[in-house]
């Protein structure tokens, strides 16, 4: 399944992501405490179960020998099979190796060794041009989409980084870059730009997952196994003593103490992260620091989603299974805020980006609400919403606002549609239905370069992308907005 869909910004990647350093073995004895790894030569016994005859190896001393090359090359032993080791010399036979056949060197093909004066004319160094065919799908052109989806399958988690790729005539290529294993279930990411390693800018994602950590991940790196930064997370845990007793956990200073369910990257105050979490807090953390500098719990159930004002970057909404949606300013955090009912579990919010008195929230039972923060007061549970919509026979579990044209809302349901709507006026009315399918869809998000482009994943594990432009009710009432695209490109 997809849990979560984002895009990065056009030309932030670098055009040729870095390779991870290998890691230290400090930090891989580390990476095999935590069970993100495991130890190899676990597989011995199984082939030994298959009937494979160890003791027929002849060779003990170019065994020993080719043991300590390996060590020398820096590759442990012990990720070495003995029986492969036995059967690679058997296979080289090496008391025969200088018995070779009459007028045939070793290396050529029996008519003498030929000369030539440059490596062009040699046949057997010919590039066939598989390389330069890999070499150029690595590269991350500066007009490419990219998109990371939260993915996990078959027990194995993990970060995609898709690109999508502009051809002749509109056409379009969309395929994997490289993938992030990660050691728990994601369930929300949230990309961010604070340059955690120095510079002007970073190009990072966090992820929020069932366990109570926040990771940060280096997209400009391939192949790498640890994340930049963590926030929170357990810092000792000791197993129960007796049966019956509950293990005894020692979390890291500020940290949640339950699954990571929302984050909200402030784009004003870059170093600034937002996080939402089961364990009934809302909690504000300096990336820049790597340390919780509020803790928030104004909520009564599980928060499942926050959300950054784009014109007011101080305020910050959340909202909770216990059926309300609160916004608190961050200067004051011991201000109890203003507050709003809702009758379901919060499943998403998000404020409108083209007013900064607007936001949207989506319920477990199906309905959308929106609502005006000019009409909240303090002392009460909030004023009835702007309007309230049926939009989805079963949850909405993610909505999304077209960051270039007013009025468009994307919803995403676990009754596998998506819907986009015309919320004009406060009276909503669906412009165009899909079923992309993805399965129960869980996470839904228009680009901000492609205003068109909507990715989407769901329950199927695969990523969808919807170009809402070519559906007939989109394309009659926003088609405008697309000849304004083509036109500003073309005057570029």
């Amino acid at each position: 399944m997809i849990a979560a869909v984002s895009w990065i910004p056009k030309g932030v990647s670098k055009p040729v992501p870095e390779a991870a350093e290998p890691p230290s073995k400090e930090e891989i004895e580390k990476l095999i405490k935590s069970g993100v790894l495991e130890e190899s030569g676990d597989g011995e016994s199984e082939q030994d179960d298959e009937g494979m005859d160890v003791e027929a190896v002849e060779e003990p001393d170019e065994v020993a020998r080719a043991l300590a090359a390996a060590d020398a090359m820096g590759k442990s032993s012990k990720s070495i099979g003995f029986e492969d080791i036995a059967d690679g010399l058997r296979e080289l036979d090496m008391d025969n190796y200088d018995e070779e056949d009459d007028g045939i060197e070793l290396f050529s093909k029996g008519l003498g060794d030929t000369y030539y004066k440059d490596n062009e004319e040699d046949p057997y160094l010919k590039d066939d041009g598989n390389d330069s065919e890999e070499l150029e799908d690595m590269v991350i052109k500066a007009e490419d989409s990219v998109i990371i989806c939260a993915r996990n399958e078959d027990d194995l988690s993990h970060l995609e980084i898709w690109i999508l790729e502009d051809i002749v005539d509109d056409d379009q290529n969309m395929f994997i870059h490289h993938d992030i294993i990660l050691p728990a279930f994601p369930l929300c990411t949230a990309w961010l730009d604070c340059p955690i390693k120095g510079g002007e800018k970073g190009n990072f994602v966090a992820v929020g997952s069932m366990d109570p950590a926040i990771e940060i991940w280096d997209l400009d790196i391939m192949d790498e196994v640890q994340p930049s930064l963590i926030l929170g997370g357990i810092a000792e845990e000791e197993k129960k003593k007796k049966k019956g007793t509950k293990k005894s956990i020692k979390y890291k200073k500020g940290s949640h103490t339950d699954s990571v369910l929302g984050l909200a990257w402030n784009k004003e105050y870059r170093n600034i992260l937002a996080s939402a979490s089961a364990d009934k807090t809302v909690k504000i953390w300096d990336v820049a620091t790597g340390e919780c500098n509020i803790t928030m719990e104004h909520h009564t159930d599980k928060v499942q989603a926050v959300a950054w004002n784009n014109h007011a970057p101080q305020v910050l909404l959340s909202g909770s299974f216990d059926h309300s949606v609160v916004m608190k300013d961050g200067r004051i955090p011991e201000h109890t805020g203003f507050k709003w009912s809702v009758n379901a579990d919060v499943e998403s919010l998000t404020w409108d980006p083209h007013t900064e008195h607007s936001f949207v929230v989506s319920l477990e039972n199906g309905t959308v609400s929106g609502f005006d923060i000019r009409a909240a007061k303090a002392d009460a549970s909030g004023p009835k919403p702007s309007f309230t919509l049926h939009a989805h026979d079963k949850a909405v579990s993610s909505i999304s606002y077209n960051p270039r044209i007013p009025n468009l809302l994307a919803t995403g349901s676990t009754d596998k549609m998506v819907k986009l709507w015309d919320i004009s006026n406060n009276q909503p009315s669906c412009l165009a239905s899909k079923n992309p399918k993805a399965g129960a869809v869980f996470s839904i998000a228009f680009s901000e370069d492609s205003p068109f482009l909507l990715a989407i994943g769901g329950s199927k594990g695969k990523l969808e992308l919807w170009d809402t432009i070519t559906d007939a009710g989109i394309s009659r009432k926003y088609g405008n907005y697309s000849s304004q695209k083509k036109n500003s490109t073309s005057n570029d």
